[in-house]
């Protein structure tokens, strides 16, 4: 399974549109973002896939965001999301609460904690768990999200 990684997406819908394109050419299944939606513009254009959502700290529409998100028929996770694809336990904030991030990391419940919010891209090991932040689609340099092949947890940064 190929699953794609974004986060910060700050409401830009021009460098989202970009990073739609890179998601399609690279033929993932399924889409998680990790936070600082920023419009329900940006929730429209992952309808592609089956695509979950967290808050990040610049979410404030709540309400306007759940609405775009059920609209889709995507899933909402609020600020904090737990899946299991192809055998491997996933999880996903945004970051800005470093203490819940940090427990997460170091339960060692999970296969793969993905974040984002630092807008740098960044893979590493703790423990058995592996920690990702795809990068950011706005205020980074270069824009980047992530691709991960499970069950693997095979992980390519590419910039968009």
């Amino acid at each position: 399974m190929i699953l794609g990684i974004v986060s910060d997406t700050h409401g830009h819908v021009e460098y989202t549109r970009q990073a739609v394109r890179m998601l399609e050419s690279c033929q993932v299944e399924c889409v998680i973002h990790c936070g600082d939606i920023g419009s329900p513009a940006i929730v429209e254009l992952f309808r592609p896939w089956p695509a979950h959502f967290v808050w990040g700290n610049v979410d404030s529409e709540h309400d306007e965001l759940r609405a775009a998100i059920a609209a889709t028929e995507q899933s909402c996770h609020e600020d904090f999301g737990e899946l299991e694809l192809a055998g491997r336990r996933i999880a996903f904030l945004h970051g800005d609460d470093s203490p819940r991030l940090r427990q997460a990391i170091e339960s060692g419940r999970y296969d793969l904690v993905c974040h984002g919010h630092t807008h740098r891209a960044d893979c590493r090991q703790v423990g058995s768990t592996t920690v990702l932040n795809p990068g950011a689609l706005y205020r980074a340099q270069p824009h980047s999200l992530a691709i991960v092949e499970l069950p693997q947890l095979e992980i390519t940064h590419v910039s968009v």
